[in-house]
């Protein structure tokens, strides 16, 4: 894909340490032996060193060159569990739970990140995707101007072409039912973030409903967050709210929208709720043969991502490019 060999491109200029919280789980150590191998990232691994390089030899994956971190005998713990105690004092934390948080893979992974012992990190292999994001929200929090942390799918497939389909999802995985002003953070975060893919973003909000067709207040509230998000980033083509059909067909959208600049050719595809938008990539995955991407997590001031726990080797190794990907992507909206 274009996308990323652009990332790979710019992370040999700039590499980035990226922590990994399940560090002896084979398809970590495979995916971190293979980025080793192209020395634009530093796997950090979280875990036992004698678990992790034992795993790492019985697996046969050589892992030279990576850091692993243990918990257990970290010798900063104190200063992270009075860091931790700070950046949690409103649930008045003290040492003592703070330390015994810490020997969570989730949570000191976190700790490393906020600390600047790493750029990012991806977990997931084994932990939910609650005991990823609960640690990132809690301790790594929302970029200024963000009301909410969102996600987004970028789906992949093979075109007649020869070249690429690209498209993204959002949101599939974090806001159960987003409200109007959610879903244009939503929408903005995932066409900026397919940017970063080659995506030319044209956002499409689904509905059962083409412009007016259909009324109620699921309608509503696509259409207005689409009015809103086009009010706020005028530079994008936004349009909603449409059905699938003509937000993807040139033929059905000739017919249902012909004025329409997104109608017809739509890449970005903001879906009311996690419910339609769980079922869409799964399906897109599933039935439509695209290699799906995420979940990426949107809007936090450092890059935190979520592997599924059925994921292989390959999908952590991607994931882990993207996710380092970010890391300037992030520093640059800061600074803005």
């Amino acid at each position: 894909m274009q996308g990323f060999g652009m990332m790979i491109d710019k992370l040999k200029k700039n590499p980035k340490r990226i922590v990994f919280t399940e560090g002896s789980d084979p398809r970590i150590l495979e995916a971190a032996s293979r980025l080793l191998a192209s020395y634009f990232l530093t796997p950090v691994l979280v875990g036992s060193k004698t678990e992790v390089e034992d795993a790492a030899e019985e697996y046969g994956y050589n892992i030279r060159g990576a850091e692993i971190i243990d918990p257990e005998n970290f010798e900063s713990i104190d200063e992270m569990a009075e860091t931790l105690c700070e950046l949690r004092k409103s649930k008045n934390m003290k040492m003592e739970e703070a330390r015994k948080i810490l020997k969570q893979g989730n949570y000191f992974g976190t700790m490393l990140v906020k600390m600047g012992y790493a750029d990012c990190l991806l977990g997931g292999a084994t932990y939910t995707t609650a005991d990823t994001v609960r640690p990132a929200l809690q301790l790594i929090k929302t970029r200024p101007g963000k009301n909410i942390v969102s996600s987004c799918f970028i789906l992949v497939r093979p075109s007649a072409t020869g070249e690429n389909e690209v498209i993204a999802m959002a949101d599939c995985s974090i806001n159960i039912k987003p409200t109007e002003d959610e879903l244009v953070d939503i929408a903005i975060g995932a066409a900026d973030c397919s940017q970063l893919f080659g995506i030319e973003p044209r956002v499409a909000f689904l509905s059962y409903s083409t412009l007016g067709s259909g009324a109620g207040e699921d309608v509503d509230k696509m259409r207005n967050a689409a009015r809103k998000s086009k009010a706020k980033r005028p530079d994008l083509p936004i349009s909603g709210e449409m059905q699938f059909d003509a937000a993807v067909s040139p033929r059905v959208a000739r017919t249902k929208c012909p004025d329409d600049e997104v109608a017809g050719h739509a890449n970005v595809f903001i879906f009311p709720d996690i419910n339609a938008g769980n079922i869409g990539y799964k399906i897109a995955q599933r039935m439509g043969n695209f290699a799906a991407y995420g979940p990426i997590l949107l809007g936090l001031n450092s890059p935190i991502n979520d592997l599924s726990r059925g994921c292989t080797a390959d999908e952590a190794y991607s994931m882990a490019i993207i996710t380092a990907a970010l890391v300037d992507e992030v520093k640059k909206e800061l600074e803005e």
